[in-house]
């Protein structure tokens, strides 16, 4: 994938396949029909060039289902496929038969996965190195015989997905294999994983459907690698799943304008890479995270649950990114196999909904007031009655939202007043709908500016509001997910060759008066003080958390800049849970 880059020391020429469509499979008969997988099915990658055992590491982590990677050719030009482009692992029941025998013995099974980044990066991709489509469908028809499979996923990103000549090849491919299982009493299917701007697929990937739905191949599954964004910002991993997820639906829905909503999620998957991705810390996949995608895929009713990769699913290397055999971050082995494994099921969800705002954020003076939508979907099943009801209004604010109660697909209304009282700060408000079926909630984060000082002056000390204000950073400065030392977010600041990476507030106290600045911080070189109207600081230097403390005497003003920053060129620092007292 950026789903993942090992080659193979030693790449050899291969043979070509010695018949186009119908080869002798050394498996199952072509007659046999695949035992189809579960409605819902987690199925993790595993990384098959390890020289590990799929069979051992699904028993040990309780992963019942694995999706193999990769198959490629072993020479760009070649018609035939290999596990990781390695001519000593052919399709054949000796490599991996007995693996896969022992896996469906214990109740599971496995996806072979095609391409990934190193054959779409070199031309090994099956259809981007093989001309011929009654080929590259004979090759698919091998796979499902020699190993009796019932899906196959092809892993489609970096150069395979500007090469027109390939993607329609591969397409021709599919409808070929389709017809071919139909003739032969087999159902087979299809998955895409494609890589996903938060938003959902960007036009290469759209393209590849598009071209699918052009050549009447069927794709069963389209399973998005919701990491690896680079786009140089901090993320919330989980609610950009989820918005990733929404955006592909909502693409999915023009395609397939036939679909119900059910049909829709349940033709979509979710592919995370657990930890620190290849991008690095901006991009952290925790375990937290990952319960929060479990409930939501569920709730959606989503077909296919997955990670980057089992072998992955380890704390052996805290803080280093993009690594194949450990996470990069804090966490107990299996972690989010035992937080994923219960998704595999066949129940379908019920009715279900979901509740939005837009905007849902917005700036306002002390003494006046702002409006928003409420907006209801139905996800899952009919539309059912929702009661809406808002919380988390501080002193001088009020919030309601009218109607009450709308029908799922319905909007409403949240009005936000203000008095000149309300104190200056950023304030998240919960809107949440409740129906038979449960409770789903959106956030209005509401900023008040001018009313009255907050008391001890200091605003979002422990960032919990998700964003960074009334906090400005140089460069790089972010509110992240992880580290945090209490709650769910931390201030990140960015040190460079070129600056300290200073996060700051200004905050306006009583004059003349003893203050102690206090909060925790972790990294090399971590400064905590203030400036301006009085001049104090101290620093730490460890990889956890530290907790510093800083007395100071505010002036005549009784304005004071709150910091923290790092040291030139030592890496990031971060700061969470500040208060003034």
């Amino acid at each position: 994938m950026r789903l993942r880059r090992t080659i193979q020391a030693a790449l050899t020429a291969c043979a070509t396949l010695a018949a186009s469509a119908g080869l002798v499979a050394t498996g199952a008969s072509s007659a046999e029909a695949a035992t189809p997988l579960p409605t819902r099915v987690f199925a993790p990658y595993f990384e098959a060039w390890t020289g590990q055992s799929p069979a051992t590491l699904a028993a040990q982590s309780g992963a019942k289902h694995l999706t193999m990677a990769f198959l490629q050719t072993a020479a760009k030009g070649s018609c035939t496929p290999y596990w990781n482009g390695d001519t000593s692992l052919p399709v054949a029941s000796s490599s991996f038969g007995a693996d896969i025998a022992t896996i469906r013995a214990n109740g599971g099974d496995v996806i072979p996965s095609f391409g990934g980044y190193t054959a779409d990066n070199t031309g090994t991709e099956l259809a981007d190195s093989c001309t011929d489509v009654n080929q590259i469908a004979a090759a698919f028809e091998n796979v499902i015989t020699t190993y009796d499979i019932s899906r196959i996923d092809l892993d489609i990103e970096d150069n395979s997905l500007t090469n027109t000549g390939g993607i329609d090849r591969r397409n021709k491919a599919i409808k070929l294999v389709q017809d071919w299982a139909a003739a032969n009493g087999r159902s087979i299917q299809f998955s895409y994983t494609l890589p996903t701007t938060t938003g959902g697929l960007a036009a290469s990937g759209l393209a590849v459907l598009k071209n699918a739905v052009s050549n009447n191949a069927r794709i069963d599954v389209v399973n998005l690698m919701t990491f690896d964004y680079y786009d140089n910002a901090a993320h919330d991993m989980a609610a950009d799943t989820q918005t990733a997820a929404t955006g592909l639906y909502n693409q999915l829905a023009k395609l397939y304008p036939a679909k119900t909503p059910a049909q829709l999620w349940g033709s979509i998957g979710i592919t995370e890479m657990l930890g620190i991705d290849d991008f690095g810390p901006a991009e952290t996949f925790t375990v937290a995270n990952a319960t929060t995608v479990y409930n939501w895929a569920v709730s959606k009713g989503i077909n296919t649950l997955s990670f980057w990769a089992l072998q992955r699913d380890n704390g052996g290397c805290p803080g280093t990114g993009g690594r194949d055999d450990c996470s990069g971050i804090s966490q107990g082995t299996w972690d989010f196999t035992h937080i994923f494994a219960p998704f595999t099921g066949n129940t379908q969800p019920g009715n279900d909904f979901s509740v939005g705002l837009s905007p849902n954020s917005a700036t306002v003076a002390a003494g006046s007031s702002t409006t928003t939508t409420v907006s209801t979907a139905v996800t899952a099943g009919s539309a059912q009655s929702v009661n809406l009801a808002v919380t988390g209004a501080p002193a001088g604010v009020t919030a309601t939202v009218s109607p009450a109660t709308v029908t799922a697909g319905g909007t409403a209304t949240l009005t936000v007043s203000t008095t000149s009282a309300a104190t200056a700060g950023t304030y998240p408000l919960t809107v949440t709908g409740s129906a038979p079926s449960g409770s789903h909630s959106g956030t209005f984060n509401l900023t008040v500016t001018g009313g009255t000082p907050p008391t001890g002056g200091l605003v979002n000390g422990g960032l919990e509001t998700g964003g960074l204000a009334p906090w400005t950073c140089q460069t790089g400065g972010a509110v992240v997910s992880t580290p945090a030392h209490s709650g769910s977010h931390a201030l990140q600041a960015a040190t460079s060759s070129a600056q300290t990476g200073q996060c700051a507030q200004t905050v306006t106290l009583k004059p003349n008066t003893s203050y102690t600045l206090s909060g925790w911080v972790q990294g090399s070189y971590a400064y905590l003080g203030v400036s301006g109207g009085a001049t104090a600081s101290t620093w730490a230097n460890a990889s956890g958390w530290t907790k510093l403390t800083v007395p100071f005497t505010t002036g005549s003003s009784g304005t004071v800049t709150v910091y923290l920053h790092g040291w030139y060129g030592q890496g990031s620092v971060y700061g969470d849970d500040f208060t003034l007292a």
